[in-house]
């Protein structure tokens, strides 16, 4: 079932193709990759006018008619950005996610930036789906692997962030709201030193609804926003990681219009970040990001793509846009 705003309607900008057939597609996909060199407007003008329920039957149909793995084929003949992002969108997003972490825990030192930015903005049903495919892509227990490479309290806060047990938005509990702000703000500012734990419980388990009334009875407690405490408070991974949360809490898609506009301002494009947010959100809430990008940059989010990449790979990216806002 595809997502849907608060209004009911589909907030992705990549839609279902219409009379689709999985068996055409991968004749295509195959000829474009036949022969010397691959014709590349051809595979990116196909992958990113599918849906990612139709990229994984394109891939079956790919499979028995030539008994090979489409995404193999794929990352001989493409190469670079072009070639991470063509392959993150023919697996499931769960996969994806999986593939990111993988890749994040993997080598010298843990891109914690990507740890954090997976783990704090998905829903429980998309953890749960996470660890799944996890431990079937690797035979290895996703929270083992994050245990055994990361430390301290910021360890401790994505280990219940695996867990994906986060309570479900109708719950709101009048007389805990209360109770979790002055919490909070014992476990923090009046504190000497800061009880850490409680920050995790609180930011960790309750529902985003009952989250956003204590944010708003600790401003009006404190005079200060959480940020600004937790800011005060913390410090290193466990500050960005619970700082993310909060930003989710308030607004998913404004934290993935930061994430994108902080992947493509000043110099050199963070192209991995781009290509994460891009893959992931297109069929969640790329419009709703879109909208958030336009007012807080007085910017679009597509033109900022269009003055910041380059070739099969930007064209693919703007695909994913799904439209300019200017």
């Amino acid at each position: 079932m595809a997502p849907t705003g608060k209004t009911g309607r589909y907030r992705g900008s990549v839609k279902e193709f219409p009379n689709f057939t999985a068996s055409q597609d991968a004749e295509a996909l195959y000829n474009a990759m036949k022969g010397f060199g691959s014709d590349k407007e051809a595979i990116l003008d196909l992958i990113t006018s599918r849906n990612n329920k139709q990229r994984i039957e394109i891939s079956q149909a790919y499979k028995s008619l030539y008994g090979k793995d489409l995404i193999a084929d794929l990352k001989r003949e493409l190469t670079g950005k072009f070639e991470r992002l063509i392959v993150g969108l023919m697996r499931p997003l769960a996969y994806f996610d999986a593939k990111e972490i993988k890749d994040a825990l993997q080598g010298i030192g843990t891109d914690e930036k990507c740890l954090i930015e997976i783990l704090a903005s998905r829903t429980n049903q998309q953890i749960h789906n996470l660890v799944e495919a996890y431990r079937d892509a690797y035979e290895r227990e996703l929270e083992a692997d994050v245990l055994g490479d990361t430390s301290g309290h910021f360890k401790k806060m994505l280990v219940v962030l695996l867990q994906g047990t986060r309570e479900e938005d109708d719950v709101v509990s009048e007389d805990l709201v209360e109770q979790d702000a002055k919490d909070l703000l014992e476990a923090g500012d009046l504190k000497w030193g800061t009880d850490e734990a409680q920050f995790i419980y609180i930011l960790g388990n309750r529902s985003k609804q009952h989250l956003r009334l204590v944010f708003d009875e600790y401003l009006k407690i404190s005079g200060k926003p959480i940020e600004d405490s937790i800011r005060g408070e913390l410090s290193g991974d466990i500050e960005k990681l619970l700082l993310a949360v909060v930003k989710c809490i308030r607004s998913t898609p404004e934290y993935f219009a930061e994430r994108l506009y902080k992947a493509m301002k000043g110099l050199g494009t963070k192209d991995n970040t781009l290509i994460r947010v891009m893959v992931s959100r297109s069929e969640i809430d790329m419009l709703d990001i879109r909208e958030v990008f336009r007012t807080k940059y007085e910017k679009s989010l597509h033109s900022m793509i269009k003055d910041d990449t380059s070739g099969e790979y930007k064209k693919a990216l703007l695909k994913l846009c799904g439209g300019d806002d200017e």
